[in-house]
């Protein structure tokens, strides 16, 4: 009879330890295996939430198949605690193991909604966007300048929230006024900047920043990474450069940045103005003078007057040799890369050609072939917009 029992109990216990070998197989495959998930989506993690509350969330999205199994997994990774706050983009058919992965990794979060200031050379403009999981793409939701309205309610609304990011976005060829003026108006920054950095010290550049983060503070992160680019490329420079320094390097690279915003064309633009630094010819580029009219307060909005030509100021170089003193806007990295390895050319004028990019011309008889060209492209434009004619 023992024997029989001890045989029964025996039986019992391996049929006991076969079903948890099953159920532990299959809580490993559901943990691991694809998740039902039909499409990426966008995944929030509220600041102190629990990883019940969690799972929970999870389980009614339709990310996860089961919330404790979730929690099982998690608790017995030693993770449970590790839930970073945030929203973050999760693939389709993911994992319960990747979902976990990605909601306690932390860092920049990959999803939800974003406000970007923009700082352009003619208007600053904040953006406020949201991700689109299915496409994995930014979508705007709101636009203005705070300096011409005032906030719409979509913004003001989407400010109460705190997973809300922010950053700043400088264009190339912004002045540091521009710069300074703009930030005065982005109301999710604070503090003041006591007073405005020299030209082209600041770096063209995206900045993540949070809410109530120093204006100042800004400033000089982005000062420090303009001197950190220029110390790097003025390190890897051609030989038998006309500058003197890193600085004459970044005036030269604000001219270029100036005079194109074509990426293809800033080598060449860099090359006219080298070599006519070679042969000791005035650099006569407008964009010095206008520099000069307006101190980089603003834009000048109309055509230079010959006047204004002929005026001498430290940057109008139609009148003075070499360089002017100091850079006339910011400029981007390819184009302080432009002002340091220049294309070799013999040229020595542009113009533009109406594609928006220029001709260039080592004579002047060709440079003068070309801006006639241009002229007769701008009167030709001036007629089809005196007849309402469109062009291409």
């Amino acid at each position: 009879m023992w024997k029989a029992i001890a045989s029964n109990a025996l039986t019992l216990f391996i049929v006991i330890l076969v079903m948890v070998a099953g159920l532990l197989a299959w809580g490993r495959q559901e943990f691991n295996g694809p998740g039902p998930l039909a499409d990426a989506a966008c995944v929030k993690v509220d600041r102190g939430a629990s990883l019940s509350a969690v799972s929970r969330t999870l389980e009614g999205q339709g990310v996860i198949s089961d919330a404790r199994l979730f929690r099982i997994g998690a608790d017995y990774a030693d993770r449970g605690g590790d839930l970073k706050f945030g929203s973050y983009l999760v693939p389709a058919s993911a994992s319960m193991q990747q979902v976990l992965d990605i909601i306690t990794a932390g860092g920049q979060s990959t999803c939800g909604r974003e406000v970007n200031f923009r700082i352009g050379v003619a208007s600053a403009e904040i953006i406020l966007r949201e991700l689109d999981p299915s496409t994995n793409r930014y979508v705007e939701v709101v636009a203005f300048d705070p300096a011409a309205s005032a906030a719409p309610q979509e913004y003001v609304d989407a400010s109460d929230d705190r997973d809300l990011r922010y950053r700043v976005t400088l264009a190339e060829g912004v002045t540091s006024w521009q710069v300074v003026e703009s930030l005065k108006r982005a109301e999710f920054l604070q503090g003041s900047v006591a007073e405005r950095p020299a030209e082209g010290s600041l770096a063209p550049d995206s900045y993540e920043v949070a809410r109530g983060a120093d204006r100042a503070t800004l400033i000089q992160t982005m000062q420090s990474r303009q001197a950190t680019t220029l110390a790097d490329l003025w390190a890897s420079r051609q030989d038998g450069l006309p500058y003197a320094s890193p600085e004459e390097a970044l005036i030269m690279a604000s001219i270029v940045e100036k005079e194109t915003g074509i990426a293809d064309e800033r080598r060449q633009v860099a090359s006219v103005f080298v070599n006519r630094m070679r042969k000791g010819m005035r650099l006569q580029t407008d964009p010095t003078v206008i520099y000069g009219v307006t101190k980089g307060e603003g834009i000048l909005g109309r055509g230079l007057r010959q006047s204004e030509l002929r005026r001498e100021t430290p940057w109008n170089t139609y009148v003075i040799d070499g360089l002017p003193p100091t850079p006339i806007a910011n400029p981007g990295r390819l184009s302080i890369e432009a002002a340091l390895n220049p294309d070799d050319t013999p040229y020595i004028f542009f113009v533009a050609d109406g594609s928006g990019g220029h001709a260039f011309a080592v004579t002047l008889a060709e440079h003068n072939a070309n801006v006639a060209k241009w002229r007769a492209i701008e009167a030709q434009r001036g007629s089809d917009a005196a007849t309402g004619v469109q062009g291409n």
